[in-house]
């Protein structure tokens, strides 16, 4: 590589609430000559970012418009209310929609639950933004119903959550420039779907070996005949004749005779 040359690099967008560590890691462990740079970015401006060329791919809120940008939903979060600690809340598990009618439930300005008003009743204005929303929940303004990291990423030590059934939830996905599907983006695909290091997936497939004939060695080489044989026709192959009693002929076919020479009368 001349002085000149700069080495590819991979830009990756996510959106609050997203942990790309994991993938993060892998990328570090298959490519570490390929920098992996991370663009947070607010989930409303994530597919114009892309859009734009500011990322190479992301982890966008859906929906998103599909016009020109691929997604591969991935997981949807479970939704949560975000309650002061000694709210009566806390003595329960999980909450309802129909729990929240009489309190007021703060909508934010960049919500990301896709709905056109919360259960329960309005406040008088809508704050600018969740983090701000969440500073109404602890003065005692409000409640707030988020995306569960939402909650973790803006946690309080005097606030707390529940799970809330009976509300949207919001659903994360991988997302990238349709006509910008590079190898790179390839890459990193198969690291979020868990392909491993050996996939053949996009890389020609290691031809079979062939197998060793029966009756042959790996090297090549023939095989030896076992211990105690020769080859047909030698002096001691299994063609040499015996007779009936297990004694070997002599040269003139007669059987060799054994033990001691009988004594004359």
């Amino acid at each position: 590589m001349t002085g000149s040359e700069v080495p590819p690099a991979f830009r990756l967008a996510y959106v609050p609430g997203v942990t790309p560590t994991k993938w993060v890691r892998i990328w570090n462990e298959r490519l570490p000559g390929t920098p992996l740079t991370l663009v947070g970015v607010p989930a409303a401006e994530a597919a114009g970012l892309l859009r734009d060329g500011g990322a190479d791919a992301g982890f966008v809120r859906l929906p998103i418009d599909r016009t020109d940008l691929s997604a591969i939903p991935l997981y949807a979060e479970t939704t949560v209310v975000v309650i002061p600690k000694d709210h009566a809340a806390t003595a329960v598990e999980e909450v309802s929609a129909e729990d929240l009618a009489e309190e007021i439930v703060l909508h934010p300005l960049d919500d990301t639950l896709g709905w056109e008003r919360p259960p329960g009743r309005p406040a008088f204005e809508r704050p600018a933004s969740t983090a701000d929303a969440v500073e109404l929940v602890a003065a005692g303004v409000g409640l707030l119903v988020v995306p569960q990291s939402l909650a973790r990423l803006h946690h309080r030590k005097d606030l707390t959550y529940r799970p809330l059934t009976g509300a949207p939830e919001s659903r994360i996905a991988l997302s990238w420039p349709e006509e910008k599907t590079t190898d790179l983006v390839e890459e990193f695909i198969g690291i979020v779907r868990g392909r491993t290091v050996n996939s053949t997936r996009g890389r020609a497939p290691t031809p079979p070996q062939p197998k060793a004939g029966r009756g042959e060695k790996k090297s090549g080489a023939p095989r030896k005949p076992a211990a105690g044989r020769t080859s047909r026709g030698g002096s001691g192959g299994s063609g040499g004749a015996k007779n009936p009693k297990g004694g070997a002929k002599n040269s003139k076919g007669g059987a060799a005779k054994r033990g001691k020479p009988r004594r004359r009368p």
